[in-house]
């Protein structure tokens, strides 16, 4: 991994458990405890609106709880530092890659704090309570929804993501499954391409085969350390 321009970084749920978020998945297949299939679909959705907007609301609410932490910040840094192409990607719907200063950022799945237009698409910031039935600020319809990819949906700039992919050296997986798609399929077609591959991960993924090398621990002493290891070499 000595010969290395290009980066792109996948993030998972792990990295933001560490600062307190929950895991997508819990205890009895349960997202804080409700059915993934309650709170995340369009079905959901069309079926009990309150629910889901409440649901994200308090999530929403939530992140005024908690903090990046050192992985969160040493990504920053590697922003900051890197002097080629970075992308990193985010399975997280929460902002603490922001608040740690990240710059060169993807939310594939979407993000807490904006809302979505079901009538015209717009996406706009948003910080407060989202109610169903909430006007578009940009077309005025009532229309707005959590600003979240639900299952079976497709998730944003998947264009940018597999152009990133396809140019990269290496390609660094963290905190993640291994298990959603198409964020579990991004490391075959990096080393299709040619690239090195580096998991980051607490245990070991449903995907850990794919990868060159995996590194088992917390990422708030991983990704420092790897940072470090990286910027040293630049």
């Amino acid at each position: 991994m000595d010969d290395i321009r290009n980066i792109v970084v996948l993030t998972g749920a792990g990295i933001s458990a560490e600062s307190g978020i929950a895991t997508f998945r819990g205890p009895g297949g349960l997202w804080e405890g409700h059915r993934v299939e309650d709170v995340c679909t369009p079905q959901a959705l069309m079926r009990d609106p309150e629910l889901v907007h409440r649901f994200y609301d308090l999530r929403r609410a939530a992140l005024a709880t908690v903090a990046p932490n050192a992985a969160h910040d040493a990504l920053a840094r590697l922003d900051a530092a890197w002097p080629d192409d970075l992308l990193i990607v985010t399975q997280n719907v929460d902002d603490l890659h922001e608040r740690a200063g990240a710059r060169r950022l993807l939310h594939m799945h979407g993000e807490l704090k904006s809302a979505l237009c079901a009538a015209c698409e717009t996406r706009t910031g948003w910080s407060d309570g989202l109610p169903p039935g909430a006007a578009c600020p940009a077309c005025g319809a009532p229309a707005l929804r959590p600003d979240i990819v639900f299952f079976g949906e497709m998730p944003y700039a998947m264009d940018r993501i597999e152009a990133a992919l396809a140019a990269c050296d290496l390609f660094v997986s963290i905190g993640t499954s291994g298990a959603v798609y198409p964020a579990a399929g991004f490391v075959r077609t990096a080393k299709w391409h040619g690239a090195a591959t580096l998991e980051l991960n607490l245990d070991p993924s449903d995907g850990s085969f794919h990868f060159d090398e995996s590194r088992m621990g917390p990422a708030g002493m991983l990704v420092p350390e790897w940072v470090d290891s990286v910027l040293a070499k630049a």
